[in-house]
């Protein structure tokens, strides 16, 4: 039997496509590779280092701001934060909700890194809208009806807060902290100029709040409800009838005035 001819044993060793690399050009790709997987190792590992351990990251400078009432020294001592630890590990958020924790004076805080060596803590404090009298000393209230802080003299350009509510269903059913959140939420509604002259909020109940304002003039308010319309009718009223005394704008679409 006749072999194969030369064209036969040509196709023979013709290499098939898609055949694997010549050994050279393989042990090339693979060291290609391997220092392309070094540096990357390397380059992580430095990064790593640089911010958990090494010494140019660390906290050295705790800065604040936004205080009025509370020192810089208090924010961060409430803070907690050690000098040396890596930036990249403190928890702002935590350190957010230990402030405001620690602090109820505190309305909102944020805590920003300052690379490479500090933090600011940028807080913003809550403003008295009303001062409630108890065992001698006095309680701010901010505009949310929040009781945060107790102080011992009353701050004269504020507000006082008179709770003379009684054990009724009223008391029942909304309780002291939703009473004196309702009568934040009427300082809130009051017009600008109203709302200087005002002097004291009384509440006898959810829907029974007056003010007395400056020079013996009193409103009857009602609940905190329809605040914009009584805002309105409030204004309008003290505009048509300058010397009365006494105001009611708990029907804003019924006011009456009376005094002179």
């Amino acid at each position: 039997m006749a072999g194969p001819t030369t064209a036969e044993r040509g196709a023979r060793q013709k290499p098939e496509s898609g055949s694997l690399r010549p050994p050279r050009a393989a042990r090339l790709f693979r060291l290609r590779m391997l220092i392309i997987l070094f540096l990357v190792v390397m380059a992580t590992g430095g990064s790593v280092w640089l911010l958990y351990g090494s010494s140019w990251l660390r906290l050295t400078r705790v800065s604040v701001s936004g205080t009025r009432v509370m020192t810089d020294a208090q924010v961060r001592e409430a803070a907690g934060v050690r000098l040396g630890t890596p930036l990249i590990s403190l928890d702002t958020d935590e350190i957010e909700a230990r402030l405001r924790r620690e602090l109820p004076r505190i309305d909102s805080v944020e805590v920003v890194r300052s690379w490479p060596h500090g933090i600011g803590l940028n807080v913003t404090e809550r403003t008295p809208v009303l001062i409630l009298a108890s065992g001698g000393k006095f309680i701010e209230v901010d505009k949310g009806g929040v009781r945060y802080a107790t102080i011992p003299q009353r701050p004269k350009s504020v507000p006082a807060l008179e709770l003379t509510v009684t054990r009724s269903a009223s008391l029942s059913r909304f309780g002291t902290t939703r009473l004196v959140r309702e009568a934040a939420r009427v300082t809130r509604d009051l017009p600008a100029d109203v709302a200087r002259d005002l002097r004291t909020v009384k509440v006898r109940s959810y829907d029974a709040v007056s003010l007395e304002l400056s020079g013996g003039r009193t409103v009857v308010w009602g609940s905190s409800e329809r605040g914009r319309a009584k805002a309105a009718t409030l204004a309008a009223l003290m505009k048509t009838a300058p010397r009365a005394r006494h105001f009611d704008v708990s029907v804003p679409t019924a006011p009456a005035s009376s005094g002179s």
